[in-house]
């Protein structure tokens, strides 16, 4: 890969969207991550069977949360998309998230939450998802990050507007 994916810009003026790098497909248990200093993605880690992301996992390039990494997302779609996929995606809210490591120190790693623009659809909002979904997708990352000796603790839920500021924060 020539290009360093980590540099593209986190906002698509033209079309008033963000830009997420997908890094894990949906219902893969094979966790990837981009390395910017080898130009592609390395197997990060493998879940245990039975265990899959629920929806495309990735992030926002040229942000920053405070666990260093860029901002994370998933992708509401109903398709897994390939690893190093560029997406144009609308966001809808995310999740506010403590997340305290091996170590003990607790740090800020928020889960923001989006639809492809490819997609279409009417969901614009987090208040438009179906009832339990941002529940299920909450227990995932609690069950996650405990499965690696870390808790993941969710804050608080913000709507559309509340994840852009999330993003222009971390930009």
């Amino acid at each position: 890969m020539s290009q360093d994916l980590g540099r593209l810009p986190a906002f698509d003026a033209e079309q008033d969207c963000v830009n997420v790098v997908v890094e894990t497909p949906r219902m893969a248990r094979g966790k990837f991550k981009y390395e910017p200093a080898l130009g592609g993605f390395t197997l990060h880690k493998v879940l245990p069977l039975g265990f899959a992301f629920p929806y495309d996992f990735g992030f926002i390039p040229s942000t920053k949360g405070e666990d260093g990494d860029p901002l994370d997302v998933l992708l509401l779609l109903d398709v897994p998309v390939p690893v190093g996929t560029i997406v144009k995606t609308r966001l809808i809210g995310a999740i506010e998230a403590m997340q305290t490591q091996e170590d003990g120190r607790r740090l800020r790693n928020d889960r923001l939450l989006g639809k492809a623009i490819v997609e279409g659809g009417t969901v614009t909002d987090i208040t438009q998802l179906p009832p339990g979904l941002v529940d299920s997708i909450e227990a995932f990352f609690t069950d996650y990050d405990r499965r690696q000796g870390k808790r993941f603790e969710p804050l608080a839920r913000r709507d559309a507007a509340g994840a852009i500021e999330l993003v222009k924060a971390g930009a």
